[in-house]
């Protein structure tokens, strides 16, 4: 629950949204006209650290904390998502389904078992790092607007454990309870967006794809950092991980995991209150590095299944 002192910064994020996507178009136009590799790597590197802030506020409306009025709330989700390139709905069924399933086999991608598939793993944990994770997004919501058949081919939703433990099964059977006809009008939303950015901007397939490139390696270099080799518990699985003062205040405190997971209804503003001192908190720096040495050899069972009053939590809006 959110109470009187943990208000939602509702105004603060909407100025902070405006202003990073006005940043983030700033960033693409410069990228569209630079007539250097140099001035387009700026550009492209500032589009990869604006494009967290972005994805940090999608994620704030996935979990109702972006704003106190909820048709607020989900408008600038929409635009947010647009952004990543995504669905609104998709997303929070994905998202929402990892808060589910998080450190379970299913999202095991540090470890692995002796009958796991170890070309497998290695493989999923390199497609993470180098940002090849991130295509997965703006593919599967291309296929689930033009052709959703796509998405339930025998290779994704294969019985096979060890291709079950690379996640895609069950991240795809989230969007199962998704209303379709509205998820194709936000994903519809979102392509022509992204069209009216490239037309507007002039800018190419290949200098859009650098610049989401570039955001794509830094996104992926999180995502999966912030929970790799930490305990097995899909509440508290996470680590709220050290780094730079300046990237904390950029990602809007996305690096408090840890307490994020554990209580997903507070704001990015907040979340500090939660952060235990004393704990172990590895730096970013540190867990990216151990994370190109590939996953590890695991005996570890599946952690106990997540408290049903918490995860029923997961879906209400905090209250005010």
């Amino acid at each position: 629950m959110v109470n009187r002192d943990l208000k939602l910064p509702s105004t603060l994020n909407v100025f902070i949204a405006l202003g990073a996507y006005s940043i983030a178009i700033l960033c693409l136009y410069f990228a569209s006209r630079a007539e250097g590799i140099a001035e387009y790597l700026i550009a492209a590197v500032c589009f990869s650290y604006i494009g967290n802030t972005i994805f940090s506020l999608l994620h704030e409306s996935v979990h109702r904390t972006f704003h106190k009025s909820a048709w607020v709330n989900d408008l600038f989700g929409h635009f947010s998502a647009a952004f990543f390139p995504t669905g609104f709905s998709l997303q929070r069924a994905f998202h929402l389904g990892h808060h589910r399933r998080n450190r379970t086999d299913l999202e095991m991608f540090d470890m692995y078992y002796p009958s796991d598939s170890k070309f497998l793993k290695f493989l999923q944990m390199y497609t993470i790092l180098l940002g090849i994770y991130w295509t997965s997004a703006p593919i599967a919501g291309l296929a689930y607007l033009f052709c959703p058949w796509l998405l339930r081919i025998p290779l994704l939703r294969s019985p096979d454990p060890k291709i079950q433990r690379m996640s895609a099964d069950a991240m795809l059977k989230g969007i199962d309870n998704v209303p379709a006809v509205r998820a194709r009008m936000e994903l519809l939303f979102t392509l022509l967006f992204q069209i009216a950015l490239a037309l507007v901007l002039g800018l190419s397939f290949w200098k859009w794809l650098g610049c989401y490139w570039a955001f794509a390696i830094n996104w992926g270099s999180l995502q999966y950092a912030d929970h790799a080799w930490t305990k097995r518990d899909i509440r508290h699985g996470a680590w709220n991980l050290r780094v730079n003062p300046i990237v904390h205040w950029i990602f809007l405190h996305y690096h408090h995991h840890k307490a994020h997971h554990q209580h997903p209804q507070v704001s990015w503003i907040h979340l500090h209150k939660f952060v235990d001192p004393k704990e172990e908190r590895p730096s970013h720096f540190q867990i990216w590095l151990k994370m190109w040495k590939g996953p590890t050899l695991t005996t570890e069972a599946n952690p106990k299944e997540l408290d049903q009053q918490f995860e029923a939590s997961l879906y209400q809006a905090p209250s005010q």
